[in-house]
């Protein structure tokens, strides 16, 4: 029996099959694991003044997940998404030398229409994340959309941009 999740697009649900999920090798139980991660970080998130609540979780090339939330500033342009925050874990928790590389992630919101993630988020995405990597956004009403980090961001600005003058 082939399972399927609910995913909303363009405000039409559709089904699509789990196995589209389970691209780079990460089953469904992993997405979950991801998306309970992205709920619990969403209950820290510092939003006094919107009250706009989110929280993340991203998956790492080594498999350890790390968690983010928004932190809001009364000085609105300082205020950090919950998806640079977790990226932002994963850099400062990377036990390596190298440059610590992500491979999905979740982010979490308790609104009923799915967020995807901001311009400068998804910039930054596009530094840590193959182009290929999933990007899902999962509600309280169990509704999850996602994206590839090509489709967020379509001619990213890399390090291979910087890497590759010529």
């Amino acid at each position: 029996m082939t399972k399927y999740l609910t995913v909303w697009s363009s405000n039409i649900l559709k089904l699509e099959k789990v196995s589209k999920l389970m691209s780079n090798n990460i089953d469904a139980s992993v997405w979950q694991n991801l998306v309970d991660n992205a709920k619990q970080a969403y209950q820290q998130a510092y939003a006094p003044y919107s009250e706009f609540r989110v929280g993340a979780a991203a998956l790492t090339t080594d498999t350890k997940i790390v968690q983010g939330c928004n932190v809001e500033n009364a000085s609105y342009g300082l205020t950090v998404c919950a998806e640079r925050n977790c990226i932002a874990q994963g850099v400062i928790h990377n036990p390596s030398n190298k440059t610590v590389e992500f491979t999905a992630l979740v982010v979490y919101t308790e609104q009923e229409i799915l967020t995807p993630p901001c311009g400068a988020c998804r910039q930054v995405i596009a530094e840590f994340f193959p182009q290929d990597a999933l990007i899902m956004a999962a509600n309280h009403l169990n509704q999850q959309q996602h994206w590839t980090v090509a489709e967020l961001l379509p001619d990213a600005f890399t390090p291979y941009n910087l890497i590759n003058k010529t």
